[in-house]
């Protein structure tokens, strides 16, 4: 995939839809490529948080460990950022992420993630947008699962 290809692919990620195109470019440029085989670890539950990624191929799934083993909790597909919760509040990473296919991914250092948040104020509202529905998303999740328990 070329720097433009990629820069493409940044442009579909919603968080960073209404950023520069230059400085996507530059983004695309620092940013390590890597590619997973199935079955591979982007990183583990618990691991510390210096990355997040853009899948820019493949699929994912993003697990949890509980007590009777793990769970999918989510699915990732091209386009995707995932990662991002341990590097914005500096916690160990809350999910496992797993590529389910083959897997390309873009790995934004949270140095970089960081001052593109500051320097773009639309990044930063969009990450809280994301947040936020995922956030809403659980709550329904959990709220189904204790009624079902309850039923």
């Amino acid at each position: 995939m070329s720097l433009n290809e990629e820069v493409e692919v940044l442009r579909r990620v919603p968080l960073f839809a209404r950023v520069d195109p230059a400085k996507l470019k530059l983004l695309a440029f620092t940013s390590e490529r890597l590619v997973f085989p199935a079955g591979s670890e982007l990183f583990r539950q618990g691991d510390a948080g210096d990355a997040a990624y853009v899948l820019l191929d493949g699929e994912a799934d993003i697990l949890v460990d509980t007590p009777e083993g793990e769970i999918v909790v989510a699915e990732a597909r091209r386009h995707a950022f995932v990662g991002e919760i341990a590097i914005l509040i500096d916690v160990p990473r809350t999910a496992t992420v797993r590529a389910r296919t083959d897997l390309a991914a873009l790995v934004v250092t949270k140095e970089t993630f960081l001052g593109m948040a500051a320097e773009f104020p639309d990044v930063a509202i969009e990450i809280m947008r994301e947040l936020a529905q995922r956030l809403a998303d659980t709550t329904e999740q959990l709220t189904a699962a204790r009624a079902a328990a309850g039923a």
